[in-house]
């Protein structure tokens, strides 16, 4: 393998043919697309939420970022903007977050977004049991500046088996195009099981590692979300556009799960004591 670039290579996200998106909304979500969830390792279901729905979670974030919850801390700015956004207004502050996290329990626009009845039913038939919120997110690439999340694994991060069944629910809220950063993902990957991740542009799957000739591109239009496995292979380019690129994710789990050290997950994904580079 060769050394994963501080700058993603641009054959690293492909434009690929769009992956098919289920129509109908999350009650079309029945035995037959669970399935094919399993095989795929996702599912994309084009009309999951509706537009109040959308513009609710919205202010709900809105909020949250603006400090309406002097409590909250869940706030996370781009990089290259970490230090200078203490002095900015607050409206111009906004854009430049990457990520807010840890909300549910802060706002209620978005506690019914990760208890939504429909998204609960389909989850219990791809997971197979009831589902356990265990993670809530919302991420953003403001517009010409939101960077990269390289290729990964969710179960990378998880204190859990990786054998696990978990699903992660990536819920667009503004249109999510190619150009603004979209998510990708590897059909089918994630049958191979964990792979070795490697800190670089972040802790991700090597570059060389990942079969972007298989690439899928999920756009979505504002309310359509994506299922996907957490073992499946996925990232988002940079946005490189003057629009931003919001979304909420989600991620849930069964009941009963065997759950594991930092040490235990680091031996299965990590890449110390291995005879791998990247």
């Amino acid at each position: 393998m060769s050394n994963a670039t501080a700058v993603a290579p641009t054959d690293l996200y492909r434009e690929s043919a769009a992956a098919h998106g289920l129509t109908g909304g999350l009650n079309a979500v029945g035995d037959v697309e669970a399935a094919r969830f399993h095989e795929e390792g996702y599912l994309v279901v084009e009309d999951a939420f509706d537009p109040s729905e959308v513009a609710q979670a919205l202010d709900g974030l809105t909020y949250l970022m603006d400090g309406g919850d002097g409590e909250f801390r869940g706030v996370q700015y781009e990089p290259s903007m970490r230090d200078a956004v203490a002095d900015l207004p607050v409206e111009e502050r906004r854009t430049f977050v990457r990520k807010v996290f840890s909300f549910v329990d802060h706002d209620p626009r978005l506690k019914a977004m990760s208890g939504h009845v429909p998204l609960h039913r389909a989850l219990e038939r791809i997971i197979g049991a009831p589902p356990v919120l265990f993670q809530d997110m919302a991420l953003s690439k403001p517009p010409r500046m939101g960077s990269e999340k390289p290729w990964h694994q969710d179960c990378a991060y998880f204190e859990f088996h990786p054998d696990t069944a978990v699903v992660g629910v990536w819920i667009a809220l503004d249109e999510a195009t190619y150009e603004n950063g979209c998510m990708h993902v590897i059909p089918r990957s994630h049958r191979d099981g964990p792979v070795v991740h490697f800190q670089r542009r972040d802790w991700q799957i090597c570059d060389t590692d990942v079969a972007a000739s298989s690439n899928a591109v999920v756009p979505l239009r504002p309310g359509g979300c994506l299922f996907f496995h957490g073992l499946v292979h996925h990232g988002t380019p940079p946005n490189r556009t003057d629009s931003p690129r919001r979304a909420l994710q989600f991620h849930y789990r069964p009941e009963d799960i065997v759950t594991v050290t930092r040490e235990e997950r680091l031996a299965v994904f990590g890449d110390e004591g291995k005879d791998v580079t990247c």
